[in-house]
C-alpha cells in the first residue's frame, strides 16, 4: 500500500455521527469546499515526512480542535498557522510548506480567538510538548488514532465523543494498514479505548494514560518512564 492508496482509503470512509476530515466539507465551519483537500494535502506531506518513522503513539479518536481541522491526530490548527506559544509549524510538516486554515473564520460557530488564530487542542500541546522533552525528532514519531475520525455528539459538530465499539473494530484496520505502510514503529497506546482494541487485536503495544480530563501529569509520567525504563 502507497501513502497515497491509504489517503484515498481514508477519504472514502463515512461513518454516522463523525466527520472525515479528508472526505468531508462541513458547510457551517469549513473555510470552503477546498477544506478537506487541504486537509489531505496536510496528511500526505505528514506521512512523507516520517517515511522512517520509529514510534506510533495512538490516542482514541479525532477531537474538533485538533485533527477536524489539521488533519492530523493530536494537532491542532493553532499550531500550523504558527499561534502557538511553544510548538512551531515546522516541526509537523517542514519547510517551505503551504500553511493554511480549514475552519472558517467568519463563522458563528467561532469564538474570537478561534476565528483570529484558528482551533487550539490541549491534548495537542501536552503531546507536542512530550516529544520535545524526551528529545524525540518529530519526523521519526507519528501521532494517529485508534479511531482516525472526529466522533461527535448529537448536539453539534464541534463536541467529541468516545468512540463506540463498532467504530473501534473499523479503526483497527486503519491502524494495521498505517503499520503495514510505515513498518518498524514501536506502538504506545494512549487510553484504555486505544491500548484495549490493540490488545483485542493483538497488536503489540506500550500504554500509557490519556491525557486529557487532567491525567496530563499521569501521561507525562508514563510516557517518561517509558523512554527512560
Amino acid at each position: 500500500m502507497t501513502i497515497e492508496e491509504f489517503l484515498q482509503k481514508l477519504q472514502h470512509f463515512h461513518g454516522e455521527g463523525c466527520f472525515n476530515p479528508w472526505g468531508d466539507y462541513d458547510p457551517q465551519c469549513d473555510i470552503g469546499p477546498q477544506a478537506p483537500v487541504i486537509r489531505s494535502a496536510n496528511f500526505r506531506r505528514y506521512l512523507e515526512l516520517r517515511r522512517d518513522a520509529r514510534f506510533l503513539f495512538i490516542a482514541e479518536g479525532l477531537g474538533y480542535q485538533g485533527g477536524h481541522f489539521s488533519g492530523m491526530a493530536m494537532t491542532s490548527e493553532r499550531i500550523l498557522l504558527g499561534h502557538h506559544p511553544t510548538v512551531r509549524p515546522e516541526v509537523v510538516l517542514g519547510e517551505n510548506w503551504d500553511y493554511r486554515r480549514t475552519s472558517n473564520p467568519e463563522s458563528p460557530l467561532l469564538n474570537r480567538k478561534q476565528r483570529e488564530e484558528g482551533f487550539n487542542e490541549p491534548t495537542a500541546t501536552i503531546m507536542w510538548g512530550e516529544l520535545a522533552k524526551q528529545g524525540l525528532a518529530p519526523f521519526q514519531t507519528v501521532l494517529w488514532n485508534i479511531f482516525p475520525f472526529h466522533p461527535y455528539k448529537p448536539s453539534g459538530i464541534l463536541t467529541n465523543r468516545t468512540p463506540t465499539g463498532p467504530e473501534l473494530d473499523v479503526g483497527i484496520q486503519f491502524a494495521r494498514d498505517l503499520l503495514e505502510l510505515l513498518p518498524g514503529m514501536k506502538v504506545i497506546a494512549i487510553g484504555r479505548k486505544s491500548g484495549g482494541t490493540l490488545e483485542k487485536y493483538g497488536v503489540p503495544c506500550a500504554a500509557v494514560p490519556h491525557p486529557s480530563m487532567g491525567g496530563a501529569n499521569r501521561f507525562r509520567e508514563a510516557v517518561d518512564r517509558l523512554f527512560h525504563q
